[in-house]
Order: structure tokens, then C-alpha cells, then sequence
């Protein structure tokens, strides 16, 4: 794929989300207790299995993810010169 588009780099990750107008203390809670799991070792070891990385982090962490995607493949789309029909 380098060969058509100079530096590309894909890769997949997986988020829990919640509707925008959801309340702090629910994003919190879900956030803590997302963390508490991703934190346990067996946990841990069953997504190394599996080929994965664990993560974790807080709502923020996640909208840096989310900002950084949307320009890496915002790029992508322009460079590629891709059209909606």
C-alpha cells in the first residue's frame, strides 16, 4: 500500500461510546469501570492472545484518538482524490 500512498499506516481500535448529551457522571462511571477491566491481568493476557493492545485511558484520551483518525484519514480521502456519488 506504501507503494500508492506515501507513509500509510492502518491499523483498527475499539472504543466504548455514549450518546453526546449523556451525563459527565455516566461518562465517568463508565469510563472508571471500563479501566477497572482493562486493567485486570487475565483480561489483559486474553486480549494479548488474541494479538490485540490494551489501551484504556479517559474520554479525552478517546477524542485525541478519534481528532487524530479523522485527519489521518481525511488525508487519505483528498490524497486519493475520492468522491461521494
Amino acid at each position: 500500500m506504501n507503494e500508492f500512498v506515501p507513509d500509510y499506516e492502518a491499523s483498527n481500535w475499539y472504543g466504548i461510546g455514549a450518546p453526546k448529551k449523556t451525563r459527565a457522571e455516566i461518562v465517568d462511571k463508565l469510563n472508571k469501570e471500563t479501566n477497572v477491566v482493562l486493567a485486570d491481568q487475565r483480561m489483559r493476557a486474553r486480549i494479548a492472545d488474541l494479538g490485540e493492545t490494551v489501551l484504556g485511558g479517559s474520554p479525552a484520551d478517546a477524542a485525541k484518538q478519534i481528532a487524530a483518525e479523522t485527519d489521518k484519514w481525511a488525508k487519505v480521502v483528498k490524497f486519493a482524490n475520492v468522491k461521494v456519488d
